[in-house]
């Protein structure tokens, strides 16, 4: 089968096989992982979406290291090609979505029944693979860890990005007020379109004054959650909008920079600091997971969520996705898509 395999660190950015040096290389042999378990399912996966984690994961810079070489790839969606015998909840032909630790940038995976949920009818499969880790993440912070209540200010950094975009729709459906930053004229008339309640331009205007400004007008004391993909000098600017009692959301750094959160202060307006790393749920409590993505699927289906794929990508272009997440040109999510490998062949 074919495969994107990092097959040592590096720039993700370079195209791959451009020299002997770059990080990543198509492979068009790449084995085909075969059934482990009685209960092992093989997908012939139809796309796979990149996440800054990814981006990091090539570079080395992620929390999580893998050994060299390795597929890379997180969540996807796709169609169960085999099953072990022992399988009772799918069957061939079945289109499912999950997640994995790598291994999704190629055109196969096998994963466990217990990890694979069904895509339930008129939800697009291409959206499902979007779903599980920008969604599943925003879903267990907002809904899970803060709590997110009717009438309270949800205020989003880095909207305009895949858990950014999704954090704005699912504080919607919680009934929160939304409060969206976003960089650049594009980006703010797209959040606008989404229904956020108020966008503001960091490009052009401090986060500060322009979102006091708007909660005055709605007499709204300040933000009751923060949820901050981005970090950085936004981050510190950002929390001199909480409440008393706000709740932090630590759900990454794209800006590069760890920002330093003054706990006096924490102690003193008795913030709450929830550091979110969402695949680690996988292992210490899998039900949470479960219910999650159970409950963002059938959200899908009734059309209570939408997912904007900003770009799709051929394996090959993969270097270009990974461009676009680097100069941060992305509204909504990035994927990367296959076409129905009739010309491969598998064995069990």
């Amino acid at each position: 089968m074919e495969a994107l395999v990092c097959r040592k660190l590096g720039d993700p950015t370079t195209p791959p096989d451009s020299s002997e040096s770059t990080a990543l290389t198509i492979s068009k042999s790449h084995p085909i992982p075969t059934l482990t378990s009685p209960t092992s399912i093989r997908v012939r996966i139809k796309s796979t979406s990149l996440n800054y984690a990814n981006y990091l994961q090539i570079q080395g810079k992620y929390q999580e290291k893998f050994p060299l070489p390795f597929v890379p790839g997180s969540d996807y969606s796709g169609v169960v090609e085999s099953v072990g015998p022992n399988v009772t909840k799918f069957k061939v032909g079945d289109r499912v979505c999950s997640l994995a630790n790598t291994g999704t940038f190629a055109q196969y995976i096998v994963a466990d029944e217990k990890d694979l949920y069904g895509v339930p009818d008129g939800c697009d499969l291409v959206a499902a693979a979007a779903l599980p880790v920008a969604y599943g993440t925003t879903h267990v912070a907002l809904v899970h860890r803060a709590n997110l209540k009717p009438g309270q200010v949800l205020l989003v950094l880095g909207a305009a990005g895949g858990v950014g975009l999704a954090a704005v729709q699912i504080g919607k459906i919680c009934g929160a007020t939304v409060v969206a930053a976003a960089r650049g004229t594009e980006k703010v008339e797209f959040l606008k379109s989404m229904g956020v309640d108020y966008v503001v331009d960091v490009s052009k205007e401090g986060v500060i004054d322009s979102v006091r400004a708007f909660l005055k007008t709605k007499k709204l004391k300040g933000v009751d959650v923060l949820y901050d993909p981005v970090g950085g000098k936004l981050t510190k600017e950002s929390m001199k909008l909480l409440n008393w009692g706000a709740q932090i959301l630590v759900i990454g750094f794209a800006s590069g920079e760890v920002p330093l959160i003054p706990v006096n202060i924490a102690l003193v307006k008795n913030w709450t600091i929830h550091g979110l790393y969402w695949g680690s749920y996988k292992w210490n409590n899998p039900s949470i997971l479960e219910d999650s993505l159970k409950e963002l699927l059938s959200w899908l289906a009734r059309g209570l969520i939408t997912i904007n794929i900003s770009r799709s990508y051929k394996l090959q272009q993969a270097n270009l996705a990974f461009l676009d997440i680097r100069d941060r040109k992305i509204i909504g999510k990035l994927m990367i898509t296959f076409d129905d490998p009739k010309t491969v062949t598998s064995k069990l």
